[in-house]
């Protein structure tokens, strides 16, 4: 059954829900790291925060609100547990997906219960076959974080050929229809539950996908003005925030284990006293904030466009995807920065500040923080010269 429908809570409020739960999610994170999944508990406790219903669409339960509404609630529980907070991520931002889909595919997933999550895969590890009616889908796709907690099933990319040219594609795939493999053995974000889907000739109807990244055609106007946001604009700008706030969750345990600490080697005592130690810090907080305010800025300046019923003009939309890729370097330029100054003592697998490295780590591996290619095509693009034919703001150059 839907759910009952209650008032829409503003930005603040959603925001202050999160950083309320992250002392209780960091209690909890050595626990979903050794589990290798977000417990059932957490997620029901974010879905009763409502922070999966952010991007959702109002027609089927949802708050249909600015993506950086996400994109804050993200900043603040990933400095509690970065894996729960890829969860949210990950599962809040398909609702968004869906709203660029037919109607006809948010009615069969939420019709009967607005709460189901989907998970996904994009990275074309299987086939795709166009055929009559739709498409068939067959083979492994990897890494689908959050898909135990997704009843509503997953998305799926896939390159296929349609009309003498090569497609990237979603492909909108029933839980029923695939079998999870746990594979998930990681250095870091273990606990996301990234696990493996596995697919066996499934046949998607064309209803259920749409040419992802193809800015601008793949809304099909059932909704109001948010979608006319590209669902890659939305993804890449929330990896980049969850990112975010594990950085700055290895600023807060850093000066938890900072403020007692004495230097019994150096003359100069008190560690909050030692020059190195603060100029560290400062530079790593300027980082930070500086990958804070640039996402943020992006996502309101397209946001801005989207508002008025506008696309975002191809030259600003260049600097967005390519600027908020940069996040995962800087982030983790920063957070190494201050590790390094806590000697031994950071490394004991007991300490929490070397779990959230290696999650920055493994975060900032994600294909979305790609700063070298993008600041190569970033460049390219002020200097004059023309996108390359595969690119991913869905232009043909």
């Amino acid at each position: 059954m839907n759910s009952i429908a209650t008032p829409i809570p503003t930005e603040t409020e959603l925001v202050a829900r999160a950083e309320a739960m992250i002392p209780w999610l960091r209690e909890k994170a050595d626990a979903v790291e050794k589990a290798r999944m977000v417990p059932r508990d957490t997620i029901q406790a974010f879905q009763e925060a409502g922070f999966f219903r952010i991007l959702q669409p109002r027609r089927w339960g949802g708050y249909e609100m600015n993506p950086n509404v996400l994109n804050r609630v993200l900043m603040e529980l990933a400095r509690g547990c970065p894996s729960s907070a890829w969860n949210v991520m990950v599962l809040g931002v398909h609702p968004f997906e869906v709203g660029l889909l037919d109607s006809r595919c948010g009615d069969e997933l939420w019709g009967e219960d607005d709460s189901r999550l989907v998970s996904s895969s994009y990275a074309p590890f299987g086939t795709v076959t166009a055929v009559d009616g739709g498409y068939l889908l067959d083979g492994e796709w990897l890494t689908s974080s959050g898909c135990d907690h997704a009843a509503g099933g997953a998305f799926l990319g896939g390159r296929v050929a349609e009309n003498g040219e090569t497609v990237f594609r979603s492909f909108w795939v029933q839980a029923g229809d695939f079998e999870i493999v746990d594979d998930w053995q990681v250095v870091g974000l273990a606990g996301t539950g990234s696990k493996k889907l596995v697919i066996r000739e499934v046949f998607v109807p064309a209803y259920r996908s749409h040419a992802i990244g193809a800015y601008g055609q793949d809304s099909h106007g059932q909704v109001n003005n948010l979608y006319k946001v590209p669902f890659f604009y939305v993804f890449y700008a929330a990896v980049s925030s969850v990112i975010i706030g594990m950085a700055r969750g290895m600023v807060d345990l850093y000066i938890e284990h900072m403020k007692p600490r004495q230097n019994i080697d150096q003359a100069i005592g008190a560690a909050v006293q030692d020059p190195f130690i603060k100029n560290r810090l400062g530079e790593a907080t300027a980082k930070i904030l500086a990958c804070s305010s640039r996402v943020l800025h992006n996502t309101e300046e397209a946001w801005s466009y989207a508002a008025r019923g506008e696309l975002v003009p191809l030259d600003v939309r260049v600097r967005h995807f390519a600027t908020n890729q940069f996040t995962g370097g800087e982030c983790f330029e920063a957070a190494h920065m201050i590790f390094k100054k806590t000697s031994t003592r950071g490394i004991w697998l007991n300490s929490p500040l070397q779990r959230q490295m290696r999650d920055i780590l493994v975060g900032a591996n994600h294909i979305t923080q790609n700063q070298d290619n993008i600041g190569d095509l970033l460049g390219g693009q002020l200097l004059g010269s023309p996108l390359p034919a595969v690119n991913p703001f869905g232009v043909k150059a």
